[in-house]
């Protein structure tokens, strides 16, 4: 009987001790998941805007009535192609090879370095700086001999002195392509003489352009009305000239390089900037003679079409959730970060939509590791996606085990 008693004191103590401890056990346990529930994440929703939202205005209609087999109106800044018409179609493209040619030598080569004339150089048909054998001249002369008057036989000289051989430098030319991002160019001669597999398309003719102006001495060359040097030994002395018609006659013309061959026709590529807006724009197969101005005429149509119709417009990222919830997990959220939060500009049209999409779950499966990858901002333009920001976590959060109910457990009934 007394160890009924006893037991039953016991228990009716336990009880009181139950009750009087409620209020401290709910509050311990609700900081501990999945005693606590899970939280909520606001995550906001995609965000669309057009040009129009920052007053950007249709003025002119896409050009028309154009000479060019293929042509391309591009964004400088992104490499985006604003215009085109067979712009991706493969085509010769004559001395606009010199364009890669060019930066090929800037980038591999000293300015200072003396070019010997090989006989194979000597003997490219015309147009020529009418070099010799064996004669030798400065790298940075040669460049505007290359760019200025579309010397054939010094474009051979400057590839023979950079790659070895002129098919050592079309590798160098061909990697170069493929760095940019030109997936339908092939590069056989530095001079752009009609050969079989030496083409491009209008639009990596641009991506190419786009590449080159970014280099200052390239700009400089490019720009230059006229220079004389002479050879090495300083016995000869040349005298070259800039061709490019389009530089003097555009406003804000930047311009780059023209070209011409019997398969590949009238080509131009060329670059203006006004009002921190620079376009590039290329055309191939423009004409055949005596038609030699079409290139000018449709250079024009796209460059007008291009600084009447787009705007450069900035867009601020949308506002992220701090955390996410973790289910499963040792905390029952994970803080997120994005790595480069920051505005992005946008060469827009009155048409033209950009889409910000904040790609987030819901919630998080545990573990997560500290540098997970668990969504993305990403830039919608027209329905293409081309921008994706990771979002990661910044903690890790274990996964909940035996040992973590032991210690939640442990906690609550010894301290």
């Amino acid at each position: 009987m007394q160890k009924k008693i006893s037991a039953a004191i016991l228990l009716l103590c336990l009880l009181f001790l139950t009750f009087s401890e409620t209020n401290r056990l709910e509050q311990a346990l609700c900081q501990s998941p999945p005693f606590c529930g899970l939280p909520r994440a606001e995550i906001p929703e995609d965000k669309k805007y057009t040009g129009k939202d920052f007053s950007v205005t249709s003025k002119q209609k896409e050009p028309s009535g154009l000479y060019a087999k293929a042509c391309c109106l591009m964004d400088a800044e992104s490499g985006r192609c604003l215009f085109g018409e067979n712009e991706n179609k493969k085509l010769p493209m004559a001395s606009t090879t010199k364009i890669m040619t060019c930066i090929i030598a800037l980038e591999n080569g000293s300015l200072n370095s003396k070019v010997t004339v090989s006989s194979r150089a000597a003997s490219m048909p015309d147009v020529q700086l009418n070099m010799q054998p064996g004669d030798s001249f400065y790298l940075k002369d040669l460049l505007y001999s290359l760019m200025l008057e579309s010397h054939n036989d010094t474009a051979v000289a400057i590839a023979e002195h950079i790659g070895g051989s002129v098919e050592g430098f079309a590798k160098l030319m061909n990697n170069k392509a493929a760095e940019i991002g030109c997936k339908k160019t092939h590069f056989v001669t530095p001079n752009g003489l009609d050969a079989d597999g030496h083409y491009t398309t209008a639009k990596e003719l641009c991506l190419i352009a786009s590449y080159a102006i970014q280099n200052k001495k390239f700009l400089s060359i490019i720009s230059t009305p006229s220079r004389r040097f002479q050879n090495v030994r300083g016995n000869r002395s040349y005298s070259v000239s800039n061709h490019d018609a389009f530089l003097s006659s555009y406003q804000g013309a930047i311009g780059i390089k023209t070209g011409f061959t019997g398969k590949a026709g009238y080509c131009f590529c060329g670059a203006a900037k006004r009002q921190g807006k620079t376009f590039i724009t290329s055309v191939l197969a423009c004409g055949w003679p005596p038609h030699r101005g079409y290139k000018w005429i449709d250079t024009r149509k796209l460059m007008d079409y291009g600084f009447a119709n787009f705007e450069t417009i900035t867009v601020k990222p949308q506002k992220l959730p701090s955390s996410l919830p973790v289910a499963g997990g040792q905390k029952n959220s994970v803080p997120i970060a994005s790595d480069s939060r920051k505005a992005m500009s946008f060469m827009l049209s009155e048409t033209d939509t950009v889409t910000i999409r904040n790609s987030l779950p819901d919630f998080i499966e545990a573990p997560v590791r500290q540098g997970d990858i668990i969504g993305y901002e990403e830039y919608v333009l027209n329905g293409k996606s081309i921008f994706k920001n990771p979002v990661t976590a910044k903690e890790t959060v274990a996964k909940r085990d035996f040992g973590y109910y032991r210690n939640i457990l442990f906690d609550l009934f010894f301290f």
